[in-house]
């Protein structure tokens, strides 16, 4: 055992599975290492498969002051096959939680363990942590607003007996625009399910947290940061607003660099970039409107484009394969690539989305709104398309449309598809319309606000520093 280990703050990390909370958290261990020489071990939970590429992908990118162990894995075979993913991911964290004692434990041993931090589904290792007397910390991957309503969830539960999505009035959060309940997050729309109830028991038990990181920041959401510092004392946790934080550095493969060598060809500020996030899906209906749409407006776009399947929403959470398999291209309608050949580049299932977001030529996103690509497309300054298909993004819209006003929202017709002349006039809207100018401009100035927070003595970055000086001074 090295000396400097046990003088070296160490920090644990437990992200469940899924792409879209690992992003943030090795962004966040990247800054605990690079700019507070800190060490950090990761600690995943298994899965019902081997880790995906994507995940060895961005662990190959770390620091070696960041390391990684794998849990064994647990047996599924008692539970149904078509369970959902959130009961899949709280299976997974309690059936390994004798191995994370013991994982624990060698930590404690061999390192300086100042803090666990886990995300929103790790609170049971609560209990583990406190026996090695290392306090717990939830890195909440998505916005204040979020947050808010995570504790106001209780409340509303005693309130109301119908489902949130047939209240007559929005839900008012303080600090925050109002929310229809159609619009609240997936996991609370079946009150009788158990994914309702496991995230009930889960927002109770934020309290034991001894503090939570949230990835926003003060600039972009300063009524619900004022919230949640004065309307949740004493008994809460301490706040920490630390974002943006967004995978960073070049990803380019073979599919990247053909991106950007056609972005290089395009005017400043005239390509629309589409993509859904790594598991968002459309139904075949809405991907030929959609492909449709794009040609009927006449502007240039790149596309990354996925097979159609609904079950396949969450899929990058665990290893699904599904029609993931078979070839996008062959739901696009007849002679599609051929009459917008030059105008627009159709990629299959993948580009670097913060190349492309940060290339010159890109001047709009028709997202999803999960909260890195949200992230993502404030630090680019790039102005939205709002697409919202499943989890927390339609309250993101909510955010994104009528409180920052730096997206134009799609509006779906009786039978829930957004039709092409509509897409064709929010293309057009946005990337050479007076709306898209005024939209770009608040953008822009959203941009500028990131960076700053994120500068030395930027809000988010001394935050982050206070949290900091915490862990450092923990004794072992």
């Amino acid at each position: 055992m090295e000396a400097t280990q046990l003088q070296t703050p160490h920090i644990a990390i437990l992200p469940s599975p899924g792409m879209s909370h690992l992003i943030p958290l090795t962004a966040f261990a990247k800054r605990l290492v690079l700019h507070h020489n800190f060490s950090v071990t990761f600690i995943f939970f298994p899965t019902d498969g081997s880790p995906m590429e994507p995940l060895k992908a961005i662990l190959e990118t770390l620091p070696k002051s960041i390391h990684t162990i794998f849990l064994p894995p647990v047996s599924f075979d008692d539970l149904p096959e078509d369970l959902n993913v959130e009961t899949r991911i709280a299976v997974s964290v309690t059936r390994s939680l004798p191995v994370l004692r013991e994982t624990l434990k060698a930590l404690t041993e061999s390192t300086h363990l100042s803090a666990l931090v886990v995300d929103i589904f790790g609170i049971a290792t609560f209990d583990v942590a406190k026996e090695f007397n290392v306090p717990p910390y939830i890195f909440f991957p998505m916005s204040a607003m979020a947050l808010l309503f995570i504790f106001n969830l209780p409340k509303l539960d005693e309130t109301f007996d119908c489902e949130y999505r047939d209240l007559p009035e929005p839900v008012k959060l303080p600090g925050c625009v109002p929310v229809h309940g159609v619009d609240l997050p997936d996991l609370v729309q079946d009150r009788k399910s158990d994914v309702y109830k496991n995230c009930l028991f889960r927002t109770k038990q934020y309290n034991k947290a001894h503090g939570i990181m949230i990835n926003s920041f003060l600039d972009l959401e300063p009524g619900a940061f004022k919230a949640l510092k004065e309307d949740y004392r004493p008994g809460s946790p301490p706040i920490y607003h630390v974002g943006p934080l967004v995978q960073t550095g070049s990803t380019s493969g073979v599919s990247g660099l053909e991106c950007l060598s056609w972005l290089n060809e395009q005017p400043l500020g005239s390509v629309l970039y589409v993509s859904f996030g790594s598991g968002g899906t459309l139904s075949h209906e809405q991907l030929k409107e959609l492909a449709l749409g794009l040609e009927m407006s006449g502007q240039r776009f790149l596309w990354v484009i996925r097979s159609p399947h609904e079950k396949v929403a969450n899929a990058n959470y665990f290893n699904v394969q599904s029609s993931m398999n078979m070839n996008p291209f062959d739901f696009l309608p007849k002679g599609f690539m051929d009459r917008t050949k030059g105008l627009g580049l159709v990629v299959d299932s993948w580009a670097s989305q913060i190349e492309v977001l940060s290339h010159g030529s890109t001047g709009g996103f028709v997202t999803h709104c999960g909260w890195n690509s949200t992230l993502e497309s404030i630090i680019y300054g790039v102005p939205l398309i709002a697409w919202p298909l499943y989890a927390e993004q339609k309250m993101n819209t909510v955010l994104l449309t009528e409180d920052l006003k730096v997206a134009l929202k799609v509006k779906v017709n009786e039978n829930g598809i957004v039709e092409r002349k509509v897409i064709s006039e929010y293309v057009k809207g946005l990337i050479v319309g007076e709306e898209g100018k005024l939209l770009q401009n608040r953008m822009r100035d959203l941009k500028d606000a990131a960076a700053k927070v994120l500068s030395r003595d930027g809000s988010s970055s001394k935050s982050l520093a206070g949290l900091t000086h915490i862990w450092r001074n923990k004794s072992k």
